[in-house]
């Protein structure tokens, strides 16, 4: 087992700035050195290094060619740049023997899902996709309840990543943000696994089950140009701009057991925050956007009466709550969910282990981008999701004897 992992970073905009600080927190192990930065920017390697330093660690090398990082002694690299490189990088990454730490984004095509899953298979080095909901407070205590039967068989599930990002997409020029490159020229379920993530895991995707086909359709994309009206004036560059990314993309999975997920993109219109994590089985069902448990025999009485049950979920913590979560001090960004991803990532590393959301999960959940593009450009027409297991989704392991598994 490793005493302490080499990183290398690559990626320092605004997503990757605040997960370097996260790897960097005080209150973590010491067991993680950043080695190397990368961006083509140097401003962004200047503020990370300041990062790096005050965080007592001795100044990382930094390149803006990320080839040039791959020829140092690294253990692992995590990717945190435009989603454009991301499965590029992965791979690159990969054949330089480092395990590769992913952010998320979703594919720009199934042959890149592929490459993905055959340069894992050819050289044997982990990939993580950093999927932080998975690790989040309440999807861990749904899984865990799920696992034990409470909810009975699930049938269907629901999840959305439900976030107003106008401001962040208008101002792409002036902040350099690939998303407005990709709201212009594409229409899709662009960023999928936020909450595709924990629904995976608890309906056993890859893992005795799998997604066998979608169907997406996408609503006009009116938002954007309101707001940046609105916001901006009519004398701004983009007051003209005609963007491809419908405001509201609903895509729907069908399962190979039979169950399904609704999955809905909302980004580009004023709303709260909501990722829609919703559960239903056979004995009862979780809905995140009330934080409220049905269950059979328990809360019929409350059929029209529901809300002065919304909230009620906390009442279930002391029996259900996930081991990973009890005794736990938050950490961090989005309600500490990122630390325990990370100390997945680096346990993982440490001791040479399989990594607990692996390249077959980054394959399936990404490629939900392209595909649901196929889809809504055939007018929602149902589209083949692959098996990039090739068949050993009926035989996989549920889960080695690792702390961080899920």
């Amino acid at each position: 087992m490793k005493e302490k992992v080499r990183i290398g970073v690559v990626g320092l905009g605004n997503r990757g700035h605040d997960l370097l600080k996260q790897v960097l927190l005080p209150m973590c192990e010491d067991d993680v050195e950043i080695s190397a930065l990368c961006d083509t920017y140097g401003d962004r390697i200047d503020r990370a290094r300041k990062l790096v330093a005050e965080a007592g660690q001795t100044e990382p090398f930094a390149t803006d060619h990320f080839e040039e990082m791959l020829k140092l002694d690294l253990d692992a690299v995590m990717i945190f740049s435009a989603w454009e490189t991301h499965i590029p990088f992965a791979c690159a990454a990969m054949r330089a023997g480092k395990y590769v730490g992913l952010e998320v984004g979703g594919a720009y095509s199934i042959e890149d899902c592929w490459k993905l899953v055959r340069t894992y298979e050819e050289t044997g080095v982990p990939c993580m996709l950093l999927e932080n909901c998975c690790y989040g407070r309440r999807e861990l205590m749904i899984l865990n309840m799920v696992r034990q039967g409470v909810f009975g068989e699930i049938v269907h599930c629901e999840g959305g990543y439900r976030h107003d990002l106008r401001e962040e997409v208008s101002y792409g020029a002036e902040n350099r943000h690939y998303r407005l490159r990709n709201y212009l020229n594409r229409n899709c379920e662009n960023y999928p696994t936020h909450e595709l993530g924990p629904i995976a895991k608890l309906m056993n995707v890859n893992r005795g089950n799998r997604m066998v086909a979608l169907n997406s359709i996408a609503s006009c994309a009116k938002g954007l140009h309101t707001y940046i009206l609105d916001r901006k004036g009519a004398d701004d560059p983009l007051a003209d701009a005609v963007f491809q990314q419908g405001d509201v993309v609903t895509t729907v999975i069908r399962l190979a057991g039979g169950q399904t997920i609704t999955m809905t993109l909302d980004t580009t219109l004023p709303r709260p925050y909501s990722r829609q994590f919703t559960v239903q089985g056979t004995k009862g069902m979780y809905s995140e956007d009330n934080d409220s448990i049905f269950l059979d025999h328990e809360h019929n009485a409350f059929d029209f009466t529901w809300k002065s049950q919304w909230g009620n979920a906390t009442k279930y913590e002391e029996a259900y709550l996930h081991p990973l979560w009890k005794n736990y001090v938050v950490r961090g960004t989005h309600d500490g969910m990122d630390w325990i991803l990370f100390r997945a990532f680096f346990e993982s590393v440490k001791l040479g282990a399989p990594v607990p959301i692996d390249v077959y999960d980054a394959a399936s959940w990404m490629s939900i981008t392209a595909l649901s593009e196929q889809s809504i450009a055939a007018g929602g027409a149902a589209v083949a999701i692959p098996d990039f297991t090739s068949g050993r989704w009926t035989e996989r392991e549920a889960a080695p004897d690792l702390k961080y598994w899920i």
